[in-house]
Parts: C-alpha cells; structure tokens; sequence
C-alpha cells in the first residue's frame, strides 16, 4: 500500500525528530554552561559548586561557569533557572531548602520543585550538630531535655533565621522531644555560634564548618549529629537518634537540577559524570572539611528522594506554624 504524501512526510518528520535527541546528547556541551548558585561566592556551596564545574569542564573541554543569584531566599535563582531554555546549558545548584522546605514554607512559591525542575545528581549531605553552651548543667540529650522541662522560660536557641535548617532542625528536636525554647534568630552563622560561646543564648544546631573551631577548643559542648552516621573527625558524637531521640535524622542536601523539558539522554550524560566528580579525592577532601559525605544518586533516585523529603518537612514547617500568609 502507498502512503500519501502528506502522510509520508510527517512519519519523516517525526524520525527526524526523534533522531535528534541522540544527537544533542552526543553533541553536548557544544558551548558554555552555566551553572547558577543561590548563595554568595566564597561559601560551601560555592566552592563545592565550582570544584564540580571544573572537574566537567576537563571532561567535557567546554566551559562551566558559575553565577552566584543570591536573594529572596535562595528563590531568585530558583526562578532564573526555571525560565532558562531547557536544552542543559543552564543549571541550578539545588539545596534542601530550595527544593525540599520552600514549597511548604511559601504558599505562594513561584516555582513548583517537582514540576518546574528535573533532578540532575546529588553531590553529598551535610549534618549538623547539636551544640550547648558548657556552662548549661547537661552532658547528654535526656539531661538537656530534663532540664528544658524544668526550665522552660531559660531556654532558647539561636539560627541562622526562620524557615533555615538551623531553625528547622530544632523545631523538629523540640516536636520529638516535647520540649519548649523560643527563637533567636541571627544573621550568619558564625554570630549565632558566637552568642552561643558568650552564653547569650544556651543553644543552636549549626554546620561543622563553621563550628569546628569551637568544638575543638572546648568552647561549645556537641550533643549529637543531626544524621544516622557519625562525622569524621568528631566519631565520639552520636547520632541524635542513638543519643536519646529515636527517628531523628535531618541533614542539609546539595544537588543539581534543570529545568523541565531538558532532553533525558543530557541529564543522564550529567549524572554519569558528575557522579565520577563527587568522588574525587579533592572533592571527598573538601566535603570532609564541612562534615559532608558525598551521595551518589541516578536522576530517578535523586527524584524518588526528594519528594520523600518534601513531604518531611512539610510536616516540620505545619507543626512550628511557619508557613508565611
């Protein structure tokens, strides 16, 4: 049977489509990517997020450039991202907060992370440690969560402000505690820390990286790690799970992502070799300096994660009442 003409050349048209995703795949990166970061340069996550784009930029002989969009809570460069043309050559260093709390802690978020977004690799997961003054009269959890009880109008905790896992981590270890602090919020991490070592404030979870300093030198008392594994270098903090408080397990995760519509062969091709990257002897270095263990996901893995964690804090952010109007 002849097929029409017309018939003939939209079945070619569609081969031909068809064809060319293969092909832009095998042509990729053909130029520059840009790789966008929400946070300022000179941070963990910018360091990690250029060491990742030079270790691509040997593999692939083409340029990968970061551009740090700060503001808004990480959400201007979640946006800039999601309007980008989805062809690979705009990505999207995706943190905890962008993808997994920003969707329950904003009811009129202007991107959607499950829909708007395609999840490229995770690069690794960061705890943090519950820390205490030394002065306050308590060496383990049950005795800070017995203490906490008595001496309700004592106590506080500081963060790095609402709605950051610095504040999320607690209002997740009050929930499962039944304890009750109030909220001091601050504008970094190191000036929360510091008003931690003055006694100002009788506790906080924050990052290793700028906590180190000030666990070695005694001046701040770990209590536990906010993960089910212990950290390097500090294996003589427990888990907060094994130290009192059963299910507890929060960590800060960082990935990459682009934006919905990018051909599946370009997020594989990046999976494979950012996946190769994270393992780098250099990059396993410096996410040990944070506290950090590298995490090696496939796209559908990276995917089935997220939305388990977007459902988690969720929760978090229903019970504190943090949702903004």
């Amino acid at each position: 049977m002849t097929l029409p003409r017309l018939a003939v050349g939209v079945i070619g048209l569609l081969l031909l489509a068809g064809s060319t995703v293969p092909a832009l795949s095998q042509d990729y990166p053909s130029r520059a990517v840009t790789i966008v970061n929400p946070f300022a340069p000179g941070g963990g996550t910018d360091l990690l997020a250029r060491m990742v784009a030079g270790k691509l930029e040997q593999r692939f002989g083409k340029s990968f450039v970061v551009e740090n969009k700060t503001g808004a809570g990480s959400i201007i460069a979640a946006v800039a991202v999601q309007k980008a043309a989805p062809d690979g050559y705009t990505l999207l260093m995706a943190p905890t907060p962008t993808m997994a709390v920003n969707v329950a802690l904003y009811k009129s978020l202007p991107y959607d992370p499950l829909n708007d977004f395609i999840p490229i690799a995770l690069l690794g997961q960061t705890p943090f440690v519950l820390v205490v003054n030394p002065e306050l009269p308590v060496k383990s959890v049950p005795e800070l969560v017995a203490y906490a009880k008595a001496n309700p109008s004592k106590m506080s905790f500081a963060s790095v402000g609402p709605g950051v896992p610095h504040h999320l981590y607690m209002e997740m270890f009050k929930h499962q505690t039944g304890i009750q602090a109030s909220h001091v919020p601050y504008r970094g991490s190191l000036p929360a820390l510091n008003d931690v070592v003055a006694g100002h404030v009788p506790m906080m979870f924050v990052d290793f990286g700028p906590a180190t300093g000030a666990l070695q030198s005694g001046k701040v008392r770990p209590l536990g790690v906010s993960s089910t594994f212990r950290v390097a270098g500090f294996e003589n903090v427990p888990p907060l799970a094994e130290a009192g408080v059963p299910g507890y397990e929060s960590t800060i995760w960082l990935g990459i992502m682009a934006p919905k519509g990018t051909p599946q062969p370009v997020i594989d091709k990046l999976n494979a070799e950012i996946n190769k990257a994270i393992n780098k002897p250099d990059i396993l270095a410096a996410w040990e300096k944070q506290g950090a263990v590298p995490m090696v996901m496939k796209p559908a893995e990276f995917d089935a994660y997220l939305r388990k964690d977007i459902e988690k804090w969720a929760k978090v952010v229903k019970e504190a009442k943090l949702a903004t109007p």
